[in-house]
């Protein structure tokens, strides 16, 4: 049998098909952290790409009547369409993050901060410790099965060379951003709650207790009761990840509608 694409309208088809698989392979969480090789990216965006091109081959248009230009513009946007998809679930991972940092603060741990191998940045162990468990928990509803999903449906809902950049996509991206809060506060609120109370306990013992060095009570018993209730509440944390994981199938439908 011989290869549909070793002409070379269809190989221009597939490096388009490439250009978008690969920007939704590098942006998708667990699979675009710096601790996954360049290697296994490149391979795995050429092995998805070999896979799905048969099945849209068809509906690629002929590239040999545009314009350089035009040309560099729409492979652009091949770029951007898997960006955006990918960009949806970075959000929800900003928010965990966030979260991760507010409880840390809360608890002490501010001075306590590690490099993370996938960011190169600073940040709190309870910032690593929640990122980690929120990708098992991304892997283990299937969430990443979505992302390889979405490179089918992106081709049913968005053809080949059609990217817009529309204003409700913009307004959509908006809201999608504000959701890193509401996702920080669902998160940390039941620790934040815990130390505003053990905060004002101390600030009234510090006032009838002048003798006690409160800085040497207070901080090891805020460390303590942070990671009691970090436990108490991790069965709340991984439902709160498990319902946003699920609905980023709708959230990643309605922005390709928007395109």
């Amino acid at each position: 049998m011989s290869l549909p694409f070793l002409s070379a309208e269809h190989f221009n088809a597939f490096v388009l098909v490439l250009l978008r698989v690969s920007a939704i392979i590098v942006t998708i969480p667990v699979i675009s952290e710096a601790t996954v090789p360049a290697k296994v990216k490149a391979a795995l965006s050429i092995i998805v790409s070999l896979i799905i091109f048969p099945l849209v081959a068809s509906q690629i248009p002929s590239i040999n009547q545009l314009h350089f230009i035009e040309l560099i513009f729409r492979m652009i946007g091949e770029v951007l369409i898997g960006v955006t998809i990918g960009f949806v679930a970075r959000l929800v991972f900003a928010g965990i993050r966030m979260a991760g940092d507010i409880i840390g603060f809360q608890m002490g741990f501010s001075v306590a901060n590690v490099i993370d191998p996938m960011t190169s940045q600073m940040s709190s162990v309870i910032t690593e410790l929640q990122y980690l468990i929120a990708m098992l928990v991304f892997l283990t509803v299937n969430a990443h099965h979505l992302f390889f999903q979405a490179i089918i449906q992106s081709y049913a809902l968005l053809a080949p060379l059609s990217f817009h950049f529309s204003g409700q996509l913009m307004q959509f991206i908006f809201d999608t951003s504000r959701d890193i809060f509401v996702i920080a506060l669902k998160i940390s609120a039941p620790i934040m709650a815990v130390m505003i109370f053990t905060n004002v306990g101390l600030g009234v013992m510090a006032r009838t207790v002048p003798q006690m060095n409160i800085f040497i009570v207070g901080f090891p018993l805020q460390i303590s009761l942070g990671l009691i209730f970090l436990g108490i509440t991790a069965p709340l944390f991984v439902h709160i990840t498990q319902a946003i994981f699920i609905s980023l199938e709708g959230k990643i439908v309605t922005m390709m509608r928007l395109m």
